[in-house]
């Protein structure tokens, strides 16, 4: 199983069969996954689209609701652990997509966010399809290492990282939106961040550290996140 490959060729996908999906995998996935800060519970559970309020043109069979402890980094931690699980799903021929907009029937106050999944046909594209910002308009300086964020999935394709090089790694921050995208994306934002840090965790797997640092460049226009090393 290679989870790395799997970003250069993913695609959101929002056309599904009805074909039933083994879900002892996702289970036996999710025993080892690894979290961003290990310190915030979250768990999930697998819906039907009978158990969801279905706000888009479309659907899917399955759905990943995922609920989490209120805390500092919740959400990015969130995106982390469960793009980790969209890689594999992939992997393994079941497509999915993060929808903001879709919610369980009987959601509670920890509910965060859902991924649609189910198998499908249409679930890949070939690199050259990908809409994405330059490497230089996403860090200070261009760096191939950084493509796996690149061509990391966000809200509305509003691609909110950046990346500011240090001594051994990098300092990660996100978009400060204008006021118009951000009444929609400040949810969906630090979610959006936590996808492509596992993006970068799933290509550097043996040498990722993630840490917040109590010292930092404040950079115009941006919020820190946190730094990595790869």
């Amino acid at each position: 199983m290679n989870l790395e490959e799997q970003i250069y060729l993913r695609k959101s996908c929002r056309k599904y069969s009805d074909e039933p999906v083994c879900m002892n995998m996702i289970h036996e996935f999710m025993a080892d996954v690894k979290p961003l800060n290990p310190d915030i519970g979250y768990h999930y559970e697998i819906l039907t689209k009978d158990e969801v309020k279905v706000r888009n043109r479309w659907s899917a069979p399955y759905y990943l609701a995922l609920y989490s402890e209120k805390k500092d980094n919740y959400q990015e931690n969130i995106g982390f652990v469960f793009q980790q699980l969209s890689l594999y799903l992939q992997s393994i021929g079941i497509g999915t997509c993060w929808v903001g907009m879709d919610v369980p029937k009987n959601k509670n106050s920890e509910f965060v966010i859902a991924i649609s999944f189910g198998k499908s046909e249409a679930m890949t594209r070939e690199l050259s399809k990908f809409r994405r910002h330059g490497l230089s308009e996403i860090s200070d300086f261009e760096d191939e290492r950084l493509i796996p964020a690149r061509l990391a999935p966000s809200a509305i394709n509003s691609q909110p990282w950046y990346f500011k090089h240090t001594d051994d790694g990098f300092d990660v921050y996100q978009v400060k939106q204008n006021i118009i995208k951000r009444q929609v994306l400040k949810k969906w934002n630090p979610v959006d961040m936590g996808i492509a840090l596992a993006h970068m965790y799933v290509a550097n797997e043996n040498t990722f550290e993630f840490e917040i640092k109590n010292s930092f460049e404040d950079l115009k226009g941006y919020a820190y996140i946190g730094s990595i090393k790869i």
